[in-house]
C-alpha cells in the first residue's frame, strides 16, 4: 500500500521447500461454538520408516507460558500431561485454535474481534506434539517454516534450536534430530514468541482489516518429520529454456543438492526420470559434504524436448505440467527421494517506451488484469474455500492475483498452476519489511540480525516458488524499493536459486540500484472516484501498470450485512457517514465512509433507508469497477503510454469488510463482482466515458468479423431518444479493440439522467454482448490539483437522481434445476412483463435455499441484467449440491426498480 499517515543440535537453514500456510481444516472455519466439550487432544503422528518419506505433525496441544510453570525439558518430554491445554490444528495461529475451541464468539460479527483481550497474546505460547517412530536408526529431521514470529525448539527434553535462529515466517529450517529420536513415543515442542510486524520480518495486516489480537502468532505451515538414509536429496528443481517465439523446443536442466549426513565418505547413485528421459550418475561425497548435481541436454539428450507441452494462462491455452522424480541410493538401498512438478513457459517483462512494465508470456503480450489477494485473517488454510475463490477470479475474467506478503502455501500455487491463474508474490509494505527504507513510516529500522533473516526468507521463497509456472515475478519491494545492501542480498539469493522470472524493484514507481525502475505505479486511488476518472491518462487512470487501485468502499449485499453487523450498526451505516466503521479499516484515512457516502448522495440522491442505501451502493460499485477494467482494456493497445496492467485493490477480504473487495468474506456477489465480470467478458462492447466512443474488444485469441453493434439512448421512462446500428464490425483478438461508433455530444430531448444500451450481435444475429449504462448530461468534475495519495476530490457530481423516478418494472421468473455428481445447475429465465416502456435496471438473481439464505459459492453465466419490456434472458447458476443443506433451491429476483419475488427452482 502507499504511504500511510500514520546452543542446541546442528541447525541447517537452506533455500528449500517451504511448508504450508494456513491453520485449520474446513471444520474449524465457523469459530463460533461456545458450549460443549472441547475437541479431543491432537492425535499422535505415526512417522513411516521408509527412507525418503515424511509425515506432517497432525496437530498440537497449546498453552500460554503464563499458565505453565513446568520446565521446558518437562514440557517437551514424552508422557507430559498437558492438562487444560487447547487442541490446535497442524497449521494454526493461537487465536485460530482458540476460535475453533469455542473460547471466543464469531470474530466476523460486529465488534466481537475487538473484545478479545490482547494481553493474552503478549507472552510466548507453547506448542506441543507427539509422534511415534518404529525405526530410530533411520535419520530423522524436523523440516519446517511458518513460525510467527520466532521459536525455541525442543525434542524429547532437549533444546535443538533457539529463537534467535528460528525467526521469520518465511525462513526454512531443517533440524537433524536423529540422536534424540527413540523407538516409540517422541515429543517436539515450540515455545513461540509473540509477533510484532513492525519489529519482526513476519506478516501484518497494514490497513486491510482490523488486525487479530494475537497478531497471528503460531505455526502456520506444516512441520514435517522426514526420514532418510546417509545421503539426503534437497533443493531439487528444473531450469527450463523455451524457444520463443516458435515454442518448438525446450531445454531442461535438472539440479539437486546431494548431502552426506554421515561421518564417513560415501558413494551415492542419483537416478531420475522426467517424462521419457531417464538419467543417473554416481556421486562420491566426503563426510558431511554437500554437492550440487546437474543433468542437462548436453549429457541427457532426452532433456531436449521437441514440441514441448507449453503452459499458458487461462484463456490463452492449456496448463500442462511435468513431473520430476529423483532417487539417491547407497549400496543399492534407497536413501532419499525427491519429487517436483513444474511447467514450461517463458516470462519476460521489459519496460516499454513509456517506462511501464509490459509482461509477455511465451512471446505474447498480456494485459495484467488482477486483484489483490487476502488470506483468511487468522491464516487458516482451507483448500475448498481457496479453490472457490480462485474459480471466482477466473469467472471474473481476471488473469492475475497479487500477493503482497501473506505468501500462501504450496497448495495455493498448485491450484493456480492448474487453473492458469498468474500470481505476483512479493514482500509487504508498511512494517519491518520496509522499515529500513520507508523514512518515518511504521516499521522499525533494521539491525544487523535482520539482514540474514531477510536473505534466508528470500532464498526459501525462491526455492519454493520457482517451479510454479503461475508465478511470473517476485516484487522485492512494495511501496518502497530496497536499498543497495538489501537488494544485493535478495538478488544473490534469487540467483542462487535459479529464479526464472523477472524481479521487480517495487510495486510503486521506485528504483533500486541494480534493477533500476520498477515500471509500476502506485498512484491510487484507494477511495471513491467517479467512473470517468479511469479514462484520464494520469494518476491512477488507464496508462502504465497500476499495481493496486480501486474506488475503495464495496458495500456487500444485504444478506452479508445482516450477518456481519447488528441492527444498530446497520442503522448507523446508512444514516451517519461521519461515524467510524469498525468493519472498514483501522486506518484514520479509511475509518469512515464520508467520501463514498457523499458521492452516493450527490449522484443518486440521499438514501431513504438501509435498503435504499444498499441498492444505490450496488449501482455505484457496478459502474465504477466496470469502468476501471474497461478503461485499462481499451487503452492496452494505445500507440503511446498504453495501459499494461491493473490490480484491483482488492480481490477479496480475509474478514467481513466494507471496502476493497470484489467478493465478500462469505463469497456473496454484489455490484462490484458483476461489474468486473461484465467488463472482462471475452467478446465485449463498451462505452468510453472520455470521448463517448463505443468500442468492441476481443479478449479471445482469434479475430472476429461480421459483428453488428447497436447503441440506443433512452430517458429513464424508456422513451427512445437515439438509435444507431453499425454492421460489418471486425476486431482482432488478444485484447485488440475497434471503435464501432461515437455517440453525439448532445441529443435533442434527452433527459439529464438517461440510459445507454449497447448490444453486440454476431454474423448469425445472436446476441454476444449487452452492456447498459446510466449516464448524465451533467458530468462528474474532478479536482486534479487536490489529488492525494488515496483520492482525487470530486467537486461536482453527475446527476443520476432521475433513476429514482423510474417506474416499477415487473419481471417474471421461471427456474429449474438438474444435478449430477455433486454439482447442480439451476437455469433461470427472466422476462420483463411490463406493459409500458420502462426497463428493469440491474435485475439481480440470488440462488437461495428454502429459508431464503444465499447458496454460496455460486457461478452465474451472467447477472444484474437490464431488460426492456418484452425482453427475456436465460441465466445459469452452478454450485455444489451439498451447499443446499438438503433444501430445495429457489431463486430470489430483485433489482433497482423490480419488485422482489422468490420462485422455486425444482
Amino acid at each position: 500500500m502507499p504511504p500511510r499517515p500514520a546452543p542446541g543440535r546442528r541447525l541447517v537453514t537452506a533455500a528449500a521447500l517451504l511448508g504450508l500456510l494456513g491453520a485449520l481444516t474446513p471444520g474449524a472455519w465457523a469459530g463460533t461454538r461456545t458450549a460443549g466439550p472441547l475437541p479431543r487432544p491432537p492425535r499422535i503422528t505415526r512417522v513411516p520408516s521408509a527412507a525418503g518419506t515424511s509425515a506432517p505433525l497432525a496437530g498440537y496441544a497449546i498453552q500460554s507460558t503464563a499458565k505453565v510453570s513446568d520446565s521446558a525439558s518437562a514440557v517437551s518430554s514424552p508422557g507430559y500431561a498437558a492438562a487444560g491445554w487447547y487442541p490446535a490444528g497442524p497449521r494454526s495461529t493461537v487465536l485460530a485454535a482458540l476460535l475453533a475451541d469455542g473460547v471466543y464468539p464469531d470474530p466476523f460479527r460486529s465488534t466481537n474481534l475487538q473484545q478479545i483481550p490482547k494481553a493474552d497474546f503478549e507472552v510466548p505460547w507453547w506448542y506441543r506434539a507427539d509422534f511415534t517412530v518404529d525405526d530410530p536408526d533411520r535419520r530423522t529431521y524436523l523440516d519446517f517454516s511458518g513460525i510467527v514470529s520466532a521459536a525455541d525448539v525442543y525434542v524429547n527434553g532437549r533444546q535443538v534450536a533457539r529463537s534467535a535462529d528460528v525467526t521469520g515466517i518465511y525462513t526454512h529450517h531443517e533440524l537433524d534430530v536423529t540422536p534424540l529420536v527413540r523407538a516409540g513415543a517422541n515429543t517436539v515442542a515450540f515455545r513461540i514468541r509473540p509477533n510484532d510486524p513492525n519489529k519482526d520480518l513476519t506478516a501484518g495486516w497494514i490497513d486491510w482489516l482490523q488486525p487479530p489480537p494475537d497478531r497471528n502468532m503460531g505455526i502456520v505451515r506444516d512441520v514435517l518429520v522426514r526420514r532418510g538414509g546417509p545421503v539426503a536429496l534437497r533443493d531439487a528443481h528444473v531450469v527450463t529454456r523455451l524457444a520463443v517465439p516458435s515454442l518448438a523446443t525446450a531445454d531442461l536442466t535438472v539440479k539437486a543438492q546431494v548431502r552426506n549426513d554421515s561421518d564417513a565418505p560415501v558413494t551415492a547413485e542419483v537416478d531420475g526420470t522426467l517424462g521419457a528421459a531417464r538419467f543417473g550418475r554416481a556421486v562420491t561425497l566426503a563426510a558431511h559434504e554437500t554437492r550440487t548435481v546437474g543433468f542437462s541436454p548436453a549429457d541427457v539428450p532426452g532433456l531436449h524436448l521437441t514440441a514441448p507441452k507449453v503452459w499458458w494462462p487461462a484463456g490463452m491455452g492449456g496448463q500442462p505440467l511435468y513431473d520430476l522424480d529423483l532417487t539417491a541410493s547407497v549400496s543399492g538401498t534407497t536413501s532419499d527421494t525427491a519429487h517436483e512438478t513444474f511447467g514450461i513457459r517463458d516470462v519476460q517483462a521489459p519496460l516499454n517506451s513509456a517506462g511501464a512494465r509490459q509482461y509477455r508470456i511465451n512471446g505474447r503480450p498480456l494485459l495484467i488484469k488482477g486483484g489483490g489477494w487476502s488470506p483468511d485473517e487468522f491464516l487458516r488454510w482451507d483448500r475448498t474455500y481457496t479453490e472457490d475463490r480462485l474459480k471466482y477470479a477466473l469467472d471474473l475474467g481476471l488473469n492475475t492475483l497479487r500477493l503482497e506478503g501473506h505468501l500462501e502455501p504450496d497448495e495455493f500455487f498448485d491450484l493456480a498452476d492448474r487453473y492458469g491463474l498468474l500470481t505476483l508474490p512479493g514482500w509487504e509494505c508498511c512494517d519491518k519489511w520496509e522499515g529500513q527504507v520507508n523514512g518515518t513510516e511504521t516499521g522499525d529500522k533494521w539491525t544487523s540480525a535482520d539482514y540474514p533473516v531477510a536473505k534466508a526468507s528470500m532464498a526459501a521463497e525462491a526455492a519454493r516458488l520457482r517451479d510454479h509456472p503461475s508465478v511470473i515475478s517476485f516484487l522485492i519491494g512494495s511501496d518502497f524499493a530496497p536499498d543497495a545492501t538489501i537488494e544485493k542480498n535478495y538478488l544473490d539469493a534469487l540467483e542462487a536459486a535459479d529464479w526464472p522470472t523477472p524481479v521487480v524493484a517495487a510495486a510503486s514507481d521506485k528504483s533500486s540500484p541494480q534493477l533500476g525502475r520498477s515500471g509500476m505505479k502506485m498512484t491510487g486511488p484507494y477511495d471513491w472516484v467517479p467512473p470517468g476518472y479511469w479514462y484520464a491518462k494520469r494518476e491512477g487512470g488507464a496508462t502504465g501498470f497500476n499495481s493496486e487501485t480501486s474506488a475503495g468502499p464495496s458495500i456487500p449485499t444485504m444478506d452479508t450485512l445482516r450477518r456481519m453487523l447488528t441492527p444498530a450498526e446497520l442503522d448507523t451505516l446508512w444514516k451517519d457517514p461521519s461515524v467510524r466503521q469498525y468493519h472498514r479499516s483501522p486506518s484514520p484515512v479509511f475509518g469512515t465512509l464520508k467520501i463514498y457516502d457523499a458521492a452516493l448522495a450527490g449522484r443518486y440522491g440521499a438514501p431513504t433507508s438501509l435498503a435504499d442505501y444498499v441498492r444505490k451502493a450496488q449501482l455505484a460499485q457496478y459502474e465504477n469497477v466496470r469502468a476501471q477494467f474497461e478503461a485499462y482494456e481499451r487503452n492496452a493497445k494505445d500507440a503511446t503510454a498504453p495501459s499494461t496492467g491493473v490490480v484491483h485493490w482488492m480481490f477479496n477480504s480475509g474478514w467481513t469488510s466494507l471496502h476493497w473487495q470484489l467478493t465478500d468474506r462469505y463469497l456473496d456477489q454484489a455490484g462490484a463482482y458483476f461489474g468486473a465480470k461484465k467488463a472482462n467478458e471475452p467478446l465485449h462492447i463498451q462505452y468510453s466515458y472520455d470521448d463517448r466512443s463505443v468500442v468492441v474488444l476481443d479478449n479471445r485469441p482469434g479475430a472476429e468479423q461480421g459483428l453488428t453493434a447497436r447503441a440506443t439512448l433512452f430517458d429513464t421512462d424508456g422513451t427512445q431518444r437515439y438509435d444507431r446500428t453499425v454492421t460489418g464490425v471486425s476486431v482482432a483478438g488478444d485484447g485488440a479493440h475497434t471503435t464501432a461508433l461515437t455517440l453525439p455530444s448532445s441529443v435533442s430531448g434527452l433527459s439529464r439522467t438517461h440510459l445507454l444500451r449497447l448490444v453486440l450481435t454476431d454474423a448469425s444475429g445472436r446476441e454476444v454482448s449487452r452492456n447498459v449504462y446510466w449516464l448524465s448530461t451533467r458530468p462528474d468534475t474532478l479536482d486534479w490539483k487536490g489529488t492525494t495519495w488515496y483520492c482525487t476530490p470530486t467537486t461536482g457530481y453527475a446527476d443520476l437522481a432521475g433513476l429514482a423516478s423510474m417506474a416499477q418494472a415487473p419481471v417474471s421468473a421461471t427456474a429449474g434445476t438438474r444435478s449430477s455428481d455433486g454439482t447442480s445447475t439451476t437455469t433461470v429465465t427472466l422476462r420483463n412483463t411490463g406493459s409500458g416502456k420502462t426497463p428493469s435496471l440491474l435485475t439481480d438473481v440470488h440462488l437461495v435455499d428454502g429459508q431464503g439464505r444465499p447458496v454460496l459459492p455460486v457461478r452465474w453465466s451472467d447477472n444484474e441484467v437490464s431488460l426492456w419490456p418484452g425482453e427475456s434472458v436465460t441465466l445459469t447458476a452452478t454450485y455444489r449440491t451439498a451447499d443446499l443443506g438438503g433444501s430445495d433451491p429457489h431463486v430470489r429476483v430483485s433489482g433497482w426498480n423490480t419488485p422482489q419475488l422468490t420462485v422455486p427452482a425444482p
